[in-house]
């Protein structure tokens, strides 16, 4: 005997009807199975050093690097906005061989971290990235080797300087990107002989290399030449972005990230299924600027496309979100 056919048509008896559940904005709400809160989202910032005021990002519409005058107005308002958290990158003005400007105190970033520290301590999570990319005159990640490679356990000692100096400037979460072997365990180790124990570590685990990339370095202004495929992972390989996870989750990380997040969802559900931690994702400037592009134009709902791709992201497993939309979609009362 054939199985009796759905009556979305009305044919038969007792309906099968999901539709009774989208009827009214209250039921779907009531029925919904995914909510994007402010809570969720941590903003990212850029710091110019020696910027007088705000200037925008030609390639992120709607994005600026701030001046050390603009910024904490920025994060004032991000905290009234109730967002979970902001991420600081800095944009020194000088670049050097191994990155000097990270662990100097009076380094952009530094002095950007100690003055939103002061600013919204209390009431918004202080992070800041923690990567030499922003400030080594070649635009890696790390220090480089006599043949021009990265040498991975030198730039875990300019690594453990920097975990330090952010902690002592008032950072409350580093962010581990730059994806060297043993970054997790040696930040860690050296937070707490210094006494940071309470910083918590964010750990960029499977951060792919990523052609989504691009307007992001427009913002700190990378000196990259060439690219980071020799410690960045393949954008083919799933389990390997697993294991990066799990390597960390053995190191101690607070935290564990997927980058960039649209475009590597399955990811992102495989290190969520098996994590123990928290589970974040960034929605980089590349796919953040894809949709802003295309709502400048008059192409899509800017803002609808943003909340969709965000609860995206959600729905496969994050905890919190990196989103250049966040204060702009929490300010307009997009999401609450």
């Amino acid at each position: 005997m054939s199985a009796p056919k759905s009556d979305r048509t009305g044919d038969l008896g007792p309906s099968i009807r999901p539709r009774r559940l989208r009827q009214s904005a209250a039921m779907r709400r009531l029925a919904g199975e995914t909510d994007l809160r402010p809570r969720h989202l941590v903003l990212p910032l850029f710091v110019r050093e020696g910027a007088t005021d705000a200037q925008p990002i030609a390639s992120m519409p709607g994005v600026e690097q701030h001046s050390l005058d603009s910024l904490p107005a920025i994060a004032v308002r991000a905290a009234e906005a109730g967002l979970g958290g902001v991420m600081l990158f800095g944009v020194p003005a000088v670049r050097d061989a191994i990155g000097s400007g990270a662990t100097d105190p009076d380094g952009i970033l530094n002095v950007a971290a100690r003055a939103l520290a002061a600013e919204v301590g209390d009431a918004l999570v202080v992070q800041t990235d923690l990567c030499l990319d922003e400030f080594t005159d070649h635009g890696h990640c790390g220090v480089l080797d006599a043949r021009g490679r990265v040498d991975n356990d030198a730039t875990l000692e300019r690594y453990a300087d920097m975990a330090v100096a952010q902690a002592q400037a008032g950072a409350q979460v580093l962010g581990l990107s730059g994806m060297m072997d043993g970054q997790t365990a040696v930040a860690r180790a050296a937070l707490d002989e210094a006494g940071f124990a309470d910083v918590a570590l964010l750990a960029y685990s499977a951060k792919y290399a990523s052609a989504f990339y691009g307007p992001f370095r427009d913002a700190v202004e990378s000196q990259l030449e060439g690219d980071r495929r020799t410690y960045q992972l393949d954008p083919g390989n799933g389990r390997e972005g697993v294991r990066e996870a799990l390597l960390d989750l053995d190191e101690g990380a607070d935290i564990v990230m997927v980058k960039p997040a649209l475009a590597y969802l399955d990811v992102l559900r495989q290190v969520a299924d098996v994590s123990t931690v928290p589970v974040w994702a960034y929605m980089v400037s590349g796919e953040y600027a894809m949709i802003a592009a295309a709502a400048q134009n008059g192409w899509i709902d800017g803002d609808r496309a943003q909340l969709e791709a965000l609860t995206s992201i959600r729905r496969a497993g994050a905890d919190a979100v990196l989103s250049y939309a966040a204060l702009d979609l929490a300010e307009k009362g997009l999401i609450s």
